[in-house]
């Protein structure tokens, strides 16, 4: 137990203070602080500036920052817990706990919560220097205060007498709109290839909510009743599976040995900077002991 929470403890720190100038895997050795061909940006994070690696309580996929001067605090697991909480309400829905078919409940959490302080979250990401975090939380904070306006009742952009009614449409305009939303979070879950464990599979049970939701409401815009009902309860159950790595995430950004008794590990993939890095440790601290 003692050693799973001091990795943990290891994985965190690491994920705030990794500063070195040189990288095990050849990247930042002081012959490549060039341009380099592969990676155009390279130039704005010299080696002697601090970065940060892989880690989902950032928010952060694995690129270069500077963390000198330093203004906010750590605006990540504000977002996450927002989308988690505004994801679980609905997914819930979606899967019919207690009987709930209707999804209005989740309007005041889509327009508040996951909406307006997800957003807010992601301007900050956005004043930290954190392009993904920027991007993602804003874009899916934008994506709930839309899906509010959607289910709204003053609008009745979807309802009875709405303006798809007529042409009884509402399921394809829907599975449009939450398709595009599957190719966009596709394009987030690319660039978490070479992060974490916890912090991929939030992304990719939520790309997996959102093609199951889409392709139930082609389901049910083609007449099949009964697939549509079952995609869209497997939406809910990816849904869920999202919002409870969103609120994992979330607790590894805010934990530390000043407020917690554990941490959370991350799992750091095999072949992640951050994996290689922990991989030459433990085999340059066995060589130690052998000599020794």
């Amino acid at each position: 137990m003692a050693d799973t929470m001091n990795h943990a403890a290891a994985e965190k720190d690491s994920g705030h203070t990794t500063g070195s100038n040189t990288s095990t895997n050849g990247m930042n050795a002081a012959q490549n602080r060039g341009f380099d061909y592969r990676n155009p940006m390279q130039h704005l994070h010299p080696d002697h500036e601090p970065r940060l690696p892989a880690f989902g309580g950032e928010f952060q996929p694995g690129l270069w920052r500077p963390q000198e001067h330093r203004k906010f605090a750590n605006p990540a697991p504000l977002g996450l817990s927002a989308f988690a909480l505004t994801t679980f309400v609905l997914s819930a829905i979606n899967l019919n706990a207690r009987g709930l078919t209707a999804p209005n409940i989740a309007v005041p959490l889509a327009f508040g919560y996951g909406g307006l302080v997800q957003l807010l979250a992601g301007m900050w990401e956005m004043a930290v220097g954190n392009t993904f975090g920027a991007t993602a939380l804003s874009s899916y904070g934008g994506f709930w205060i839309a899906y509010g306006i959607l289910l709204t009742p003053h609008w009745n952009i979807t309802g009875a007498g709405g303006p798809y009614d007529a042409t009884e449409g509402v399921d394809s305009a829907l599975g449009l709109f939450l398709t595009g939303w599957f190719v966009f979070t596709t394009i987030l879950l690319l660039c978490t290839l070479r992060s974490t464990v916890m912090f991929f599979s939030l992304f990719f049970t939520l790309d997996l909510a959102f093609l199951m939701l889409a392709c139930g409401h082609y389901a049910s815009d083609n007449g099949a009743t009964e697939s549509a009902h079952m995609l869209t309860q497997a939406g809910g159950g990816f849904g869920m599976l999202a919002a409870f790595l969103a609120w994992y995430n979330a607790f590894a950004g805010i934990a530390d040995s000043s407020n917690s008794f554990f941490l959370i590990p991350v799992f750091h993939f095999p072949w992640s900077e951050k994996g290689r890095e922990l991989r030459l440790a433990k085999s340059a601290s066995r060589n130690t002991a052998a000599a020794a």
